[in-house]
């Protein structure tokens, strides 16, 4: 230790309150909650959903894909598709518009896409709400 009166007196230790730690504790965690309500609000739209059912006729310049999409009732949807070669790089990319008939939530939609190579698998990345 220091000896005795040569740094000036030592301060006493402070209580702490843990009545203000829990409430600030409890602010940061509803504030954290809020945000990330808002946050799943604008970007996380479960309705939306997508799978793949088949890929075939598959040549060196194309890919048919047979895929089923989850809408709202009489929805639309803009999806993006995609072709992967062998070695796994990207021989197509495209959007397409999914519109659901009035009553159907889960139209299954065939589309054919354009490739620069032979591709072996199509994909379907994700769908979301139409503008």
């Amino acid at each position: 230790m220091f000896p005795p009166g040569r740094y000036g007196r030592r301060r006493e230790a402070r209580r702490t309150r843990p009545w203000v730690v829990g409430a600030l504790v409890a602010v940061l965690v509803v504030v954290g909650a809020g945000f990330s309500f808002r946050l799943y609000r604008m970007y996380g739209d479960p309705t939306y959903d997508a799978k793949v059912i088949t890929y075939t006729e598959i040549t060196d310049t194309q890919i048919l894909v047979d895929f089923q999409v989850t809408v709202p009732e009489g929805g639309s949807a803009i999806c993006v598709l995609r072709a992967r070669s062998r070695d796994g790089a990207e021989v197509a990319r495209e959007e397409v518009r999914v519109d659901a008939p009035a009553g159907e939530k889960h139209p299954v939609v065939r589309h054919r896409l354009a490739t620069s190579a032979r591709p072996m698998i199509g994909e379907v990345l994700r769908c979301r709400a139409t503008d």
